[in-house]
């Protein structure tokens, strides 16, 4: 199981470095086509890859370190690192979201009006369109392998997507005498950037505080209960650590039973959750029904 978990962080570096690659290119074309074609806009979103290039290194540094196997200082692993790349990817996001509100409505006070050659619009299209691609490749693959940091790289995929889209439109509105067009369509997609930033954070941060999905509690709640020999189900918790789920649970089992016996339940509830859930490790404690005290031995 833990070597599955690995191979899909291998699976992961492969996504970041696709956007790594994409990133570098798409920068390259933007800047020297933005330059050549008089386009302000096209040279920033082309910026704005080149900050995006950090994030995806981040993201395959976080995917990396989360390979690392336990140690002394790390008992239970390295995993949460594919989260701290998630949060640092989000850092990187909201900076540029607001460097694109920044200049938008910069460019509303200041009531600049360019007229670029068409060939920067050409640039944008076809630069939306990469991205929309590697978004997709990338989303594919963070829900296949549940990871965190690839799906936070899927985000930023597809909002540079928006970038571009949203520079095309105020190059277009610009060959039309309508210079509004950039400036507005600019502030909503620096929005999208930020809304994409905060979910993230958001997310990134509630793991990072042992946060975890009530619902999936409750699913392993019923799931231990239907089990053969459980008797009440006292609590259950869990965390994450990456896209891991690490559960501890609290069950009580008949008074008479002996150790053996108590200890076959627990495993029965260990190998439930890890083949019905896919939960990366479980914890088990067990006592005997309150009204019996007739159990020598707990777990």
């Amino acid at each position: 199981m833990d070597q599955q978990r690995y191979d899909n962080l291998k699976l992961g570096e492969r996504g970041a470095i696709i956007s790594i690659v994409a990133y570098i290119c798409l920068t390259a074309l933007k800047l020297i086509i933005g330059t050549t074609a008089g386009s302000e806009a096209l040279k920033a979103d082309g910026l704005n890859n080149a900050t995006d290039i950090v994030a995806s290194i981040a993201v395959l540094i976080g995917l990396k370190l989360a390979q690392r196997p336990a140690d002394k200082d790390h008992t239970y692993g390295h995993w949460r690192a594919e989260t701290v790349a998630s949060l640092v990817a989000s850092f990187i996001m909201m900076a540029v979201g607001l460097q694109v509100l920044f200049e938008a409505f910069g460019s509303v006070f200041q009531g600049k009006h360019e007229s670029p050659d068409l060939l920067a619009a050409y640039t944008g299209v076809f630069c939306a369109i990469i991205m929309y691609l590697v978004y997709r490749y990338n989303k594919r693959l963070a829900t296949r392998i549940k990871s965190q940091a690839v799906m936070a790289a899927a985000r930023d995929n597809i909002s540079d997507a928006w970038v571009s889209i949203g520079a095309v439109i105020g190059i277009v509105g610009s060959q039309f005498g309508l210079p509004w067009l950039d400036p507005v369509t600019a502030i909503i997609v620096g929005l999208l950037i930020c809304k994409t930033a905060w979910d993230i954070f958001r997310e990134a941060t509630h793991h990072l505080t042992d946060g975890f999905d009530v619902e999936l509690i409750e699913e392993y709640r019923d799931t231990i209960a239907g089990i053969d020999g459980v008797e009440t189900v006292k609590d259950v918790r869990a965390r994450n650590y990456g896209s891991n789920a690490v559960v501890d649970v609290v069950i009580t089992v008949r008074g008479d039973l002996d150790l053996q016996q108590a200890h076959d339940i627990c495993t029965d509830v260990e190998n439930e959750l890890l083949e019905e859930h896919d939960v990366y490790t479980v914890h088990v404690h067990v006592e005997p029904e309150p009204e019996q005290e007739n159990v020598k031995e707990s777990l």
